[in-house]
């Protein structure tokens, strides 16, 4: 098979919604680049993450024949008005991310096995074991910045990536990662209230409170992540929000990112959800992941981190709980606010 065009895999591309596209030599990626942070302590308890690392580092352990690795990637910045104070992260304020990426990524695949019949494909959303970031890179969409994320120089580091791994290659590949434009500024390390930005682009999983507020569901969170969760219940966006290659955000006009009625409540609402409640708005977002008590432990949090004496009938009514999770936030909370 020729090599295919990447003129008509970017017009593909955007026909099916993506905004920006790169290709990049489906190569084995050097095991340092993982290795090294999961020996550092770095991954917590996420297993996963060793359990299937060759396929990380070797795609065509997932997709025999591998070539090429096509990386996408979809602004997702909104600032509407009425949820900017909401304690949930930009990117999990609309629909699930991973359902909006993964039914543009399908359409793509769909449409190139229709144009080059035959043609072996394996896409990934996020939740693959595929290491996006690096893909990103080698692909020429932009570099890994200090803070761990991927930043671009359309849309700053309010990306969301996703993948497709072909057996065929294509008439051009990207140069590798554009040119680190953090230089000397150390801003997100500053601001990262718990330490987790530990250099080099690596984040430290055990003090990220993105990780503590939805990969650690079902424990406590230690308290000396807890008090620094003043209107933080599900990720965080501090590392972000400082970066200067942000100060220029675009809009994602696209429905999908808009806000759901969820991102407009606030923690003392996240932390009294009835499970009735958690039905209505949780459904289809990506806060599903952080499960029901998990949520309303992390909102609980915020309320005690925040010394919000509003919430002291909440507290005590939660302090009886069924879910152990959630009585002993509260009672932590309650003794948060007698300080």
């Amino acid at each position: 098979m020729s090599p295919l065009s990447t003129t008509y895999l970017r017009q593909l591309s955007e026909a099916v919604g993506f905004e920006l596209v790169g290709f990049a030599r489906a190569e084995p990626i050097p095991p340092d680049a993982l290795y090294s942070w999961i020996e550092a302590g770095y991954a917590a308890d996420m297993d996963w993450m060793t359990q299937r690392a060759a396929e990380r580092l070797d795609v065509s352990q997932l997709l025999p024949g591998a070539k090429t690795v096509v990386v996408f990637a979809n602004n997702y910045y909104r600032d509407d008005p009425e949820v900017q104070d909401s304690p949930i992260a930009k990117y999990a304020r609309g629909r699930d991310y991973h359902s909006t990426l993964r039914d543009r990524m399908k359409a793509f695949r769909k449409a190139i096995q229709g144009a080059y019949p035959g043609i072996g494909t394996y896409g990934s959303v996020d939740s693959g074991p595929l290491m996006e970031k690096v893909w990103a890179a080698r692909a020429g969409l932009g570099y890994v910045g200090r803070n761990g994320c991927f930043i671009t120089e359309p849309y700053g580091s309010w990306v969301l990536l996703a993948t497709v791994v072909l057996d065929a290659e294509v008439d051009a590949y990207g140069e590798g990662p554009t040119a680190d434009r953090c230089g000397h500024c150390r801003k997100c390390l500053m601001s990262c209230p718990t330490g987790a930005l530990v250099g080099n682009g690596r984040v430290d999983a055990r003090a990220c409170l993105s990780y503590q507020t939805i990969e650690n569901r079902e424990r406590e969170v230690p308290e000396s992540f807890r008090v620094q969760m003043d209107n933080i219940a599900f990720g965080c966006d501090i590392c972000q929000e400082v970066c200067p290659l942000n100060r220029r955000p675009v809009f994602a006009e696209h429905p999908r990112f808009a806000p759901r009625a969820v991102a407009g409540l606030g923690v003392l609402e996240l932390a009294g959800l009835t499970p009735e409640q958690y039905e209505k708005f949780i459904p289809g977002t990506a806060l599903a992941r952080a499960h029901y008590d998990g949520l309303r432990r992390n909102a609980i949090y915020a309320l005690g981190a925040a010394r919000e004496s509003r919430a002291r009938p909440l507290l005590e009514k939660l302090s009886g709980d069924s879910s152990e999770l959630v009585r002993s936030a509260a009672q932590w909370a309650l003794r948060q606010l007698a300080q």
